[in-house]
């Protein structure tokens, strides 16, 4: 985690820059008018890792300036995070600093939190840890309110779960998602609660089917399931693809399916190309696939996936690299017009940004 220096004062500006960049960047497609989505200012990030510092008796949290690892920056105090994380992570320092059960080769601690409370810490050391460990530890469950695990090399102690419950209002509705230690999440709960209801209404009057790439634990899945007849959604990460399954059953939808496979044998399977035991009984002839959604990592979409989305006629594109995005769409304008183009401040004080872009066939 690098270090954004958080000054409210210069939220405005500097988000105003980033739909400037926006703007110019894609100007050669002719977007419309940018949706654009704030962050809140302060307070603004779910998860944060932590690398803990040892000086003698001393023990803090640094944080190191982009691209440089070798000089790291105290911390003090950490207006980032949610004031969940921020209300106890310096108290929890003073408790584990005098206790060598506690602090011996430390080196780094994680926090998972939700917008409804709750919290999880991950603390990992470069040592083995036992019932010693456990018993030193337990006490700061009851304390802080929080669910802990501990780690080290090929090992995991859990007390008492490895995850946090997430509720998100979606217009008027809420949403109720499992989200596991060391599985990705939308870092900023407030922009991912914008980037949900933007795609909604993108996207409500598409009708047909919806497929979806790269699900997640799906975040986008269960509220956008409302606008289709049927989803099929799928993932490769078999903890994601639990907690997705999981979070349907939670929140009683029952026209979502969510399968374990790389989005290029799906496409296969829809092609006819390729059979395969997943699909039985999910009588995938009979969808009729009116949009795809995709959220690809920063590489964005190979040039196999992008020749699969385009025969989609409604495409939902989330994006986490403008550059990369950029290239996708050079393709995929051909033969689709871009109808909406969002931003979605994720990242406050820092370059980085989500865009959203909705796209139907020419």
């Amino acid at each position: 985690m690098s270090l954004p220096q958080v000054d409210p004062s210069q939220y405005e500006a500097q988000l105003q820059r980033k739909r400037a960049y926006v703007e110019a960047t894609f100007a050669e497609f002719d977007i419309p008018d940018v949706d654009l989505y704030r962050s809140p200012t302060e307070h603004y990030r779910m998860r944060a890792e932590f690398r803990v510092w040892h000086d003698g008796d001393d023990l803090y949290y640094v944080m190191f300036e982009p691209g440089n690892k070798r000089a790291p920056v105290r911390i003090d105090r950490c207006p980032m995070v949610s004031r969940r994380i921020h209300d106890m992570m310096f108290e929890l320092l003073d408790v584990i600093r005098p206790d060598p059960r506690l602090r011996f080769k430390l080196f780094q601690i994680d926090f998972l939190s939700t917008l409804s409370g709750e919290l999880l810490v991950s603390l990992l050391y470069h040592r083995p840890i036992g019932d010693e460990w456990i018993e030193a530890v337990r006490p700061l469950r009851e304390k802080f309110g929080i669910d802990i695990i501990g780690r080290s090399r090929k090992n995991k102690i859990v007390l008492d779960k490895d995850f946090v419950i997430e509720q998100l209002d979606i217009n008027g509705r809420t949403y109720s998602y499992k989200q596991t230690e060391n599985s990705f999440t939308q870092p900023n709960g407030e922009v991912c609660r914008q980037m949900i209801a933007w795609a909604l209404d993108a996207s409500r009057d598409a009708g047909g089917d919806l497929v979806e790439f790269y699900c997640g634990n799906g975040n986008f899945t269960l509220p956008l399931a409302q606008n289709f007849r049927r989803v099929v959604a799928t993932e490769i990460s078999k903890e994601s693809v639990r907690s997705a399954r999981f979070n349907i059953e939670q929140n009683g939808i029952d026209n979502i399916d969510v399968l374990r496979m790389p989005s290029e044998d799906l496409s296969l399977v829809l092609k006819g190309q390729k059979e395969t035991r997943k699909v039985q009984g999910l009588a995938l002839e009979e969808c009729r696939f009116s949009t795809v959604l995709v959220d690809p990592p920063r590489a964005g979409l190979d040039d196999e996936t992008v020749s699969q989305v385009i025969e989609y006629p409604h495409i939902l594109y989330i994006s986490c690299n403008p550059e990369t995005l950029k290239e996708n769409l050079k393709v995929i304008t051909r033969s689709h017009r871009i109808e909406r183009f969002a931003v979605f401040d994720q990242f406050p004080y820092t370059d980085h940004l989500e865009c959203g872009v909705y796209l139907t066939r020419r």
